[in-house]
C-alpha cells in the first residue's frame, strides 16, 4: 500500500495510509446504491459496510439491534431474583465499581427501583485506596448482615472469597470483566466474558449488561400482566458508560449511544444537566463529550475524592443536590488534573529512559496516586503506541492500571500473570486492566507481561499510522457533509472518527492560542478558506512548523466538525497532522 499523498513521515512522525483499491471500489458501490456523498460512502467502506446494509447501519435501532437478554447465561435467574426482591420489599444493596461504568450501572438499578415505587437500595462503592477494586470480605459480610440481596455491578466475577463471605444474602453479579475458569459462589453471574460464553456480546460494558437484565425483568413482568418502568429513559446512562469505559462502538453499542445521546439532549436527568452546566457544555452532548468532558468529571470522585459521588450524581432527582455534587466533582477534576500532570511527567521520563520500543511501556513510583495511574497509562500508550502499565507504590504494596492498543488483549495477559502467581491479583478486559503486586514482584511481573504481549505482536507495532478516509477540497467541507458523516457515528473505540486530508494547502493565518494550541486558516489558493484548530500542537513539531510556515504549502489532515460561535455555524478542521507538500 503506497503512502497517501506520498507522506511516509509526517511532522508528527506518522505514515499516512489511505483507502486501498478494494475499499475504493466498495465506496463507489455504496455511493451508487444509496446516493450518499462519496466521502460518506468511503467512511462506510472503511467500516466494512455492504451497500445493501448501508441504510440500516446509518439508522441503528434498539428494536433491531438489541440482543435477546436470555442469550447470556444466568440472565433469567438474575432478573427473577431481582424482581422477587423488589416485589417483596426485601433489603437490596448495590455494590458498584468506582468508575463511570460502575456509577452508571448502579444508577440504572436505583432508577428502575424508584420508578417501580420500591424503597431505595443501599449504595456501596469501595474506597479506591483503602479497599481497592471489587468486593472485599469485610464489606460483603457487613452488607449481608443487613440485606437480603446484594447486586455487584461492574465487578465481582473474580471475587470468590468476598462473595462467599456474604453469608445469609443472595448475591447477583452483573459484570463484563474477563472471568476465570471457575465462577464465584453467587446465585447468578451474568457476564458476556465468562469463559463458558460465546463472546459475541463481549463488547458490552457493565451498564449494557445491567440494561439487558432490566429488559429481561420487564419481560418477566409483562408475562405476569404487569408493566415495568420506561427503559428508553435510562439510555443516557448506558451511552455514557459505553463511551467512558471505551467499549467498542459496534453492534448494539452503536444503538445504545445513538439513542442515549438523544435522551441526554433533552436534559431531563438533573445530574447530567448540572454536570453539563459546570463543564460549560452549551450544545447537545456528543460521544466525544461523554468520553472527554463528562466522563472524567464523574470519575474524579472515585479517583481522588469520595467514591460514591458519581453514582449519587447520576441517580439523584433533586436539582439542588445535583448542582452541589456537580460543583464538587468539577473541583475534584481540577485537582485530579494537577496530580495527573506531576505523575505523567515523571512516568513519561522513566518510560522513555527504559525505552518506548519495547512490547510493554511501564513506569512505577512511590506515592503516585492510585486515582491517576490509569489516565497516565493512557498517556504513555498514546505516546508509544504500545500497551502501557503505570504503578503507584505505598510502602511495599503497589497498585497499577494499564491501557492497551487495538489488537492486543491486555486483560487476558494480566489475568495470566495472576494465575501464575506473579502478581497478587489482577484482571480487566482487552483495552484496560488493573493489578496489585509487591515491590519484589515488580520486575519479574513486568518482564513476563512484556513477553506475553510480545507473543501477541506488541513488539512489532510502529508509530501509529494515520489512517485517512478521503482527500477533500475546502469547498467540499460543508455543514451538510459533516451532518451526513455524523450519521455513520457515533465514533469512538472500535469506530474511529473519519479523517480527511487536504492536499497542498496555503496557510493564510496562523496564531498560537492559549498555552500550546494552534489556530490556522487555509485554502487551496482559489476556493473558500477553512479554519482549523490543533490542540496541543506545540507539544509536537506540528505547532512550530505551521506557525512559521514561510509561505510553504502543506498537506493537512484531521477530522471535520461543526463550530458554533456567536450564533454562526461553520465547519472547521480538528487538525491532527501535517506534512510539507
Amino acid at each position: 500500500m503506497s503512502d497517501f499523498l506520498g507522506v511516509s513521515s509526517s511532522l508528527t512522525g506518522r505514515r499516512w495510509i489511505g483507502p486501498g483499491l478494494e475499499a475504493e471500489r466498495l465506496a463507489e458501490a455504496i455511493a451508487q446504491h444509496t446516493g450518499h456523498p462519496l466521502a460518506l460512502a468511503r467512511v462506510l467502506a472503511r467500516r466494512g459496510v455492504a451497500p445493501e446494509a448501508a441504510e440500516a447501519f446509518l439508522a441503528p435501532t434498539l428494536k433491531r439491534d438489541l440482543p435477546d437478554p436470555r442469550r447470556l447465561k444466568d440472565m433469567e435467574t438474575a432478573a427473577a431474583r431481582f424482581l422477587a426482591a423488589a416485589g417483596a420489599g426485601e433489603r437490596i444493596a448495590i455494590f458498584a465499581d468506582y468508575d463511570v461504568d460502575g456509577a452508571a450501572s448502579a444508577a440504572l438499578l436505583i432508577d428502575w427501583l424508584r420508578e417501580s415505587g420500591r424503597p431505595a437500595p443501599t449504595l456501596y462503592i469501595p474506597d479506591r485506596i483503602d479497599e481497592g477494586y471489587g468486593p472485599n470480605p469485610p464489606a460483603m459480610q457487613a452488607l449481608a448482615r443487613d440485606h437480603d440481596l446484594i447486586v455487584c455491578v461492574d465487578c465481582g466475577t473474580l471475587s470468590h472469597e468476598a462473595i462467599a463471605a456474604a453469608e445469609g444474602a443472595d448475591v447477583l453479579v452483573l459484570d463484563h470483566h474477563i472471568g476465570g475458569e471457575t465462577l464465584p459462589p453467587a446465585l447468578a453471574t451474568v457476564n458476556p466474558n465468562r469463559q463458558d460464553e460465546e463472546g459475541d456480546l463481549g463488547h458490552l460494558c457493565a451498564a449494557g449488561v445491567v440494561f439487558l437484565m432490566l429488559v429481561e425483568a420487564n419481560r418477566q413482568l409483562r408475562e405476569k400482566g404487569r408493566a415495568g418502568p420506561d427503559l428508553m429513559a435510562l439510555l443516557d446512562l448506558v451511552a455514557l458508560a459505553t463511551v467512558a469505559d471505551v467499549a467498542p462502538l459496534q453492534g448494539v453499542n452503536r444503538a445504545f449511544v445513538r439513542q442515549g445521546l438523544k435522551v441526554m439532549a433533552a436534559r431531563a436527568r438533573p445530574g447530567l444537566r448540572a454536570l453539563c452546566d459546570v463543564a460549560r457544555l452549551d450544545t447537545a452532548p456528543t460521544a466525544y463529550h461523554l468520553g472527554y468532558v463528562l466522563g472524567p468529571r464523574i470519575n474524579a470522585g472515585g479517583r481522588i475524592g469520595k467514591a460514591d459521588l458519581g453514582a449519587r450524581l447520576l441517580a439523584t432527582r433533586n436539582s439542588a443536590e445535583a448542582e452541589a455534587l456537580a460543583e464538587r466533582l468539577e473541583a475534584l477534576n481540577a485537582e485530579r488534573r494537577e496530580i495527573e500532570e506531576a505523575v505523567r511527567a515523571a512516568a513519561l521520563a522513566q518510560a522513555e529512559a527504559r525505552g518506548l520500543e519495547a512490547p510493554l511501556v511501564w513506569a512505577a513510583g512511590d506515592g503516585w496516586h492510585p486515582g491517576v495511574v490509569g489516565i497516565t497509562a493512557a498517556r504513555l500508550k498514546e505516546a508509544a503506541n504500545r500497551p502501557a502499565i503505570v504503578i503507584g507504590f505505598d510502602g511495599d504494596q503497589g497498585k497499577g492500571s494499564g491501557r492497551s492498543v487495538s489488537g492486543i488483549d491486555l486483560g487476558a495477559a494480566i489475568h495470566r500473570l495472576a494465575a501464575e502467581g506473579l502478581i497478587e491479583k489482577g484482571g480487566g478486559h482487552k483495552m484496560a486492566a488493573g493489578l496489585s503486586l509487591t515491590r519484589a514482584q515488580l520486575e519479574p511481573a513486568m518482564a513476563r507481561l512484556a513477553d506475553l504481549l510480545a507473543r501477541q505482536g506488541a513488539d512489532r507495532l510502529g508509530p501509529a499510522d494515520l489512517k485517512l478516509d478521503s482527500l477533500l477540497m475546502p469547498a467540499a467541507a460543508s455543514p451538510e457533509l459533516v451532518a451526513s458523516i455524523e450519521a455513520a457515528g457515533p465514533f469512538g473505540a472500535g469506530a474511529p472518527a473519519p479523517r480527511f486530508a487536504f492536499g497542498e494547502m496555503m496557510i493564510h493565518f496562523a496564531k498560537r492560542v492559549g498555552e500550546n494550541h494552534l489556530k490556522i486558516t487555509f485554502s487551496d489558493g482559489q476556493g473558500p478558506r477553512l479554519d482549523a484548530i490543533a490542540f496541543g500542537a506545540f507539544d509536537t513539531p506540528l505547532g512550530p512548523a505551521l506557525l512559521d510556515h514561510g509561505g510553504a504549502r502543506f498537506h493537512l489532515a484531521g477530522r471535520l466538525e461543526i463550530n458554533i460561535w456567536n450564533g454562526r455555524t461553520s465547519v472547521q478542521l480538528r487538525l491532527e497532522d501535517a506534512a510539507p507538500a
